[in-house]
């Protein structure tokens, strides 16, 4: 039963890396808003070189090739080293991809090229954690993936069938896919990115005032004129002075700039306090 764990582990490996490495070879993505600020916070400079590698087309094509070769060796080989470097690779993604849920969080992974456009969630570093858990697993499986796929097993098909739901489970990007294909075929135009979209600033404060989050904070708004507005990525803040408990504060709305479904946020903070990112 271990071996057949084990075994399954390379398969999934193996599908999981080509369509890694066809989706970032195929499927272009958005041009980042810009990696040195989130939410009016400078991004620490280690973490914005992260973003602007993240963000080099050049870059995302070596490492969809990269990713290419290595699922390929995970079929035609059993050699160790093959299983060292994917287990390296995963466990440097998952890296990756938990500093951008941190630092990044207006930026998708990358992890599938344009369909992992959407923010960096829980899923998405699971899902990571999942994989680097299964390469670590398939170290010691005894055949490389061709020879599991010859006399394939019914125990192998039942393992990777329940990961691959997983897996289906943890990706955003299958509905990226779908709605992708859904435009493509007619039924739809494509909408703008947040971050490039062209918000009047009117549309911003009709979204503000018609928020649960405006109802909750406005009877102690001491004034109707915002203190500042700015615009950062996929967000627009506006600031306006409060008075809670006799005590001079601000309150800060983070007011969503997409087309569709658009949210609001918000948190109070003393008038020299600097914004945190987790607004």
């Amino acid at each position: 039963m271990v071996t057949t764990f084990q075994n399954s582990q390379v398969l999934l490996l193996a599908a999981v890396l080509l369509a890694a490495c066809l989706a970032k070879l195929t499927v272009r993505e958005h041009p980042a808003a810009g990696p040195d600020h989130v939410h009016g916070v400078p991004v620490p400079a280690g973490l914005a070189r992260l973003s602007a590698l993240r963000d080099s087309r050049g870059l995302t094509l070596g490492v969809g090739l990269g990713e290419g070769v290595l699922g390929l060796a995970l079929l035609v080989t059993s050699h160790l080293s093959v299983r060292l470097a994917t287990a390296l690779a995963f466990a440097a993604a998952t890296w990756v991809v938990s500093e951008l849920r941190v630092g990044r969080p207006d930026a998708g992974c990358g992890c599938f090229g344009g369909l992992s456009g959407k923010r960096v969630g829980r899923r998405s570093v699971l899902r990571t954690v999942l994989f680097t858990a299964a390469a670590v697993t398939a170290l010691g499986a005894p055949l490389a993936g061709l020879d599991v796929l010859r006399g394939v097993e019914a125990g192998v098909a039942l393992v990777l069938a329940v990961e691959l739901a997983l897996f289906a489970a943890l990706s955003p990007e299958l509905s990226a896919l779908v709605e992708r294909r859904r435009l493509r075929q007619g039924h739809g135009r494509p909408a703008m990115p947040c971050e490039r979209r062209r918000s009047p600033i009117q549309e911003t404060y009709t979204t503000l005032y018609e928020s649960p989050a405006w109802l909750e904070h406005e009877d102690v708004i001491a004034s109707a004129v915002a203190l500042d507005v700015w615009r950062e990525g996929c967000w627009r803040f506006v600031v306006f002075p409060v008075r809670v408990d006799g005590q001079h504060m601000e309150i800060v709305f983070g007011v969503s700039t997409a087309e569709r479904d658009r949210t609001v946020r918000s948190a109070l903070v003393a008038p020299e306090t600097t914004l945190s990112p987790a607004l």
